[in-house]
């Protein structure tokens, strides 16, 4: 067993662990008792587990070392069928079938090619028995750790308590344990996020009597619309938009510019954190030194390569090569591909906007009042559950076609394979399920051109608009949405689809064997009706939470809400997980792992991403800075250097500019005269932007105003963007990877390594010559 780089226990009695005790004021003293008989009242750690339910998985004063045949002596074995794990047993035991020799021949080796082959169905490590008992785990004791999982980490009756990471780690290996350590400390960290975004949205619903843009919007009754769509769509009143500006102001308020900034901060903070968490988790599961072991070729590479070979520079010997002009044309088709693949997702969300125009028009001319006058927003909403069903079907197009463009690569090893397929996935599922919510942030309004002078799709269609009381309400719908359906989904898929299918396999069986009889299969049968965990790992569960980290922090400044929908999802989520691992799944290869892999840099990338956008919503699809030069510049307190909601008094009337409506084109000109408003026909409409009235020297031109305001959303743009990446690469730096007690205690447990296995060695040594003296057989030449 010294091929295998497991860490595993040996003791030293010497070792004793020192506690310091730090000197104690009488104020102090008294405040800690006062402290002492409030806690009495409340439950003692809620959040723990109970230690007499879950044992102690951690050997007390004791070190580790890689294990080792030749030093066995320094290892404190009490029952050589118990010193290894069953995680580890499992690994020794693929590890072995992985390299035996099954026929004779040149490639009859190892376990794979007999379930390539079809030799054999199926192979995966046995669960501990059943995770079920009569009797109660409280009173009897847990009877396996599948058990023990399902009560103190799979049951919801425990969805509030803290991870036994430790025994997840050695039921199901470090990777899992990894994957559950990462996930626990990604929902903790959501916790400030949630509570600063519900107290975001809380402080626009207090503060919305006195918010004086919706105040104007809702008194509006004499300040006529244009139409937002060619013949169909009829004048409107601007008092009619008065909810939309409303709950635009729960979103879009004062405090949104200070969330977007917390948020780019909290996803540096989160990354930086659990660099110190992997640390400690790393040293506790003796990882801080193991180092995965050259990996084999994959049989398709060697196959593909096997005439090619030259000489391996780690191990020595010959393997097939790939050469670079090869491995240069393959990466260019397969970025071909994946250029081809994201222009399919572009050609979808063009087919969304192309249905958002056409439809807009449809519903203004429903027979539904209901429909009728809330054209816009029955236009958004089923536009985005068309686009998530778009969305969903395009995923599994993705997969294959990830799957075709990564074997086609030909990567050398399992990991490079992984990584690859890693983030093309990613690639395509990010475009796909945030381009919609691109267009609509960014380009929805933007180009649409003026009455009278609209811009068209394909010179047919008409540019969709703006609702009148702004776009932050469209982009707010699509995010919660798609939010809600995909993390529903997600969870069904995860839970769902497996309990159908195990309840279809048992179904089965008993239809086989009769309903009345009762069977008792073999672990191994039980075990093998189960549904097999998927051939990615983990990647479907981390691509879930990465994709939601994307729309947690990306859109945030529109959405102050994703952190707590995300916080709510990812508490269900853990359980589900377990539930699914412990009950679902048949039980997964244990497999270690240093880290997360390649996703921790895709989390960079995306917290890196996440600034400039919000930056972006801020500047432009918010009506926060219009609003900000309206007060300081244009308002009743212009040059006074205030802005607070007296400034805004006139807002609305100077961010809407006056069309004649005998300019209309033919083509856009209502069918309604405008007649049931005054009673004569309107001779005037008002449109959002800032633009000169039709009897100016210039009609229709764009006033200083606007410049003004576009020239600070790219001041606000280039500050945002430099304060906050300043604000994160300060705390980048400020923040070591390493907390300095988990340093010392390295630093600590290394010299006394040093000094134990001397020992050790030394005692041992002169054992051999006491011995040797015994037996008459002593040399002068000896040492010491």
């Amino acid at each position: 067993m010294g091929f295998l780089l497991d860490w595993l226990h040996f003791c030293c009695s010497s070792r004793r662990k020192i506690y310091y005790l730090p000197r104690r004021y009488k104020f102090m003293s008294r405040i800690d008792k006062q402290i002492s008989r409030f806690r009495r009242w409340l439950p003692k750690k809620p959040m723990r587990l109970d230690k007499e339910t879950l044992p102690d998985l951690e050997e007390n004063d004791c070190y580790t070392a890689p294990f080792s045949q030749q030093r066995i002596h320094h290892f404190i074995i009490h029952n050589k069928d118990t010193f290894f794990n069953n995680a580890t047993r499992s690994r020794i035991v693929h590890h072995i079938l992985q390299r035996i020799k099954y026929e004779e021949g040149k490639n009859k080796i190892g376990l794979n090619r007999l379930l390539t082959n079809g030799s054999y169905e199926a192979a995966f490590p046995l669960h501990e028995g059943s995770y079920r008992s009569k009797n109660s785990i409280r009173t009897h004791g847990a009877v396996n750790h599948r058990h023990l999982l399902y009560e103190c980490w799979a049951s919801w009756g425990v969805w509030y308590k803290y991870q036994p990471l430790d025994l997840v780690r050695r039921y199901f290996g470090e990777k899992i344990g990894l994957y559950f350590a990462w996930l626990g400390w990604y929902t903790g960290m959501l916790f400030p996020a949630a509570f600063i975004g519900l107290f975001v949205f809380l402080y626009g619903v207090i503060t919305l009597d006195h918010c004086q843009v919706s105040k104007e919007v809702c008194q509006a009754t004499d300040i006529i619309m244009c139409p937002v769509c060619d013949k169909y769509c009829p004048f409107m009143r601007l008092s009619d938009s008065c909810v939309y500006a409303k709950v635009t102001h729960l979103f879009d308020n004062g405090a949104t510019v200070f969330f977007a900034v917390f948020m780019a901060v909290w996803a540096t903070v989160f990354l930086e954190f659990w660099k110190r968490r992997r640390a400690v988790i790393a040293y506790d599961w003796d990882l801080i030194d193991w180092e995965e072991e050259e990996e084999e070729i994959r049989p398709q590479f060697e196959a593909k390569y096997s005439k090619k070979e030259r000489m391996n520079p780690i191990s020595g010997k010959p393997e097939p090569y790939q050469a670079f002009a090869d491995k240069c044309s393959r990466l260019i088709v397969s970025a071909s591909g994946i250029f081809f693949m994201i222009c399919v997702v572009i050609a979808a969300v063009f087919g969304i906007v192309i249905y958002r125009v056409v439809t807009v028009s449809t519903f203004a001319a429903f027979k539904w009042a209901l429909i009728r006058n809330n054209s816009q927003v029955a236009t958004t909403g089923t536009a985005v559950c068309i686009n998530f069903c778009i969305i969903m079907l395009l995923n599994v197009l993705y997969e294959k076609v990830a799957l075709l463009l990564t074997n086609l690569e030909q990567p050398r090893t399992e990991s490079e394979w992984e990584n690859s397929f890693t983030l093309k996935m990613f690639l395509f599922q990010f475009v796909n399920l945030n381009s919609s919510t691109f267009y609509i942030a960014f380009f929805l309004g933007r180009f649409t051109g003026h009455p009278g002078a609209y811009l068209r799709l394909i010179n047919r269609w008409r540019l969709e608009e703006c609702h009148p009381s702004g776009c932050l309400i469209d982009l707010c719908m699509q995010m919660g949405i798609i939010m809600v359906l995909k993390q529903t989904w997600n969870n069904f898929m995860e839970l769902g689809y497996p309990l159908i299918q195990n309840w279809w396999t048992r179904r089965k069986v008993r239809q086989e064997h009769g309903p009345e009889r009762k069977i008792s299969f073999p672990q191994w049968e039980k075990d093998y009706n189960l549904q097999p965990m998927n051939a990615y790992g983990l990647f479907d569960e981390y691509l879930e939470m990465i994709l939601q980290f994307g729309f947690t922090t990306i859109f945030v400044a529109a959405f102050p809400l994703a952190p707590l929908l995300a916080l709510l999802n990812n508490i269900i989520e853990i359980r589900l997980d377990a539930y699914k691992f412990v009950t679902q799944w048949r039980r997964p290869l244990a497999s270690r792992a240093k880290d997360i892999g390649i996703w921790y840099g895709i989390l960079e990338g995306i917290g890196i991403l996440s600034v400039i956008t919000n930056a972006f919503v801020i500047a432009i699809t918010s009506d926060f800075i219009p609003r900000l030069v309206y007060a300081y510049k244009y308002g009743p307190c212009a040059g006074q250097g205030e802005a607070g909601q007296k400034c805004m008094v006139g807002y609305v009337n100077a961010s809407l500019s006056v069309f004649r409506i005998s300019d209309f084109e033919n083509r856009s000109e209502p069918e309604s005269d405008g007649s049931e408003f005054s009673g004569t026909p309107l001779k005037y409409c008002r449109y959002r932007d800032y633009r000169d009235p039709p009897h100016s020297l210039v009609p229709y031109g764009y006033t200083l105003q606007f410049w003004h305001v576009l020239a600070a959303r790219l001041a606000f743009i280039i500050v945002f963007e430099h304060l906050v990446f300043c604000i994160k690469h300060l705390i980048s730096y400020l923040i070591p990877d390493l907390p300095k007690d988990l340093r010392d205690r390295m630093r600590r447990e290394k010299y006394l390594i040093q000094e134990m296995m001397y020992e050790a060695e030394l005692e041992r040594l002169q054992k051999e010559r006491k011995e040797r003296k015994k037996n008459g057989k002593a040399h002068h030449n000896e040492w010491p």
